[in-house]
């Protein structure tokens, strides 16, 4: 039997890295020149280890980065302005897109507006709890606060005045 590394997965013989014993010809033939793996050498076997290491270092740095983010956005609170009527309710709702702008100006973490989990869209105005994902398996929640924005001025003044219409029973 032959020793072989495996560059990638393959289904019936192991995961990429796996040293496995092969026939020659199952090797020679099959595996080599489709890439799949390469023979096991002492080298080959000792540089196979340096990059599985590498690769479990990387995975590990990138959980604790992610941890980290969690912890920071745990802290955070987001205040998001938008305009709303006087009973508290919005001109439409809060979107992810506009979440993952608030958290990118508080915080300057980029996050993709898939990540942020609503249930519900933010159609009123208060404080509200959106849980965010910030790395696979990594959630977080963050409170978020909607205040009412400011009408424009023209806007306020068209809604101040008094009708030219009349009271809508047709007599001038």
């Amino acid at each position: 039997m032959a020793q072989a590394i495996l560059l990638r997965d393959v289904d019936t013989l192991g995961e990429r890295g796996d040293v496995i014993d092969v026939s020659p010809g199952y090797l020679r033939n099959f595996l080599v020149p489709r890439k799949l793996a390469q023979p096991a050498t002492p080298a080959a076997i000792a540089e196979s280890q340096r990059r599985r290491e590498a690769a479990e270092r990387a995975v590990a740095e990138a959980a604790a980065k992610a941890e980290e983010t969690a912890t920071l956005l745990r802290k955070t609170v987001l205040t998001i302005s938008h305009q709303a009527g006087d009973d508290g309710r919005l001109f439409g709702s809060v979107t992810s897109q506009e979440i993952v702008d608030a958290i990118r100006q508080a915080r300057g973490v980029r996050l993709d507006k898939r990540r942020v989990q609503l249930e519900h869209p933010i159609r009123t105005t208060g404080t509200h709890m959106v849980t965010v994902e910030v790395a696979d398996g990594v959630t977080t929640d963050i409170k978020t606060i909607v205040t009412p924005q400011a009408l424009p001025v023209t806007l306020r003044s068209a809604l101040e005045r008094p009708s030219d219409v009349g009271d809508g029973s047709g007599i001038s």
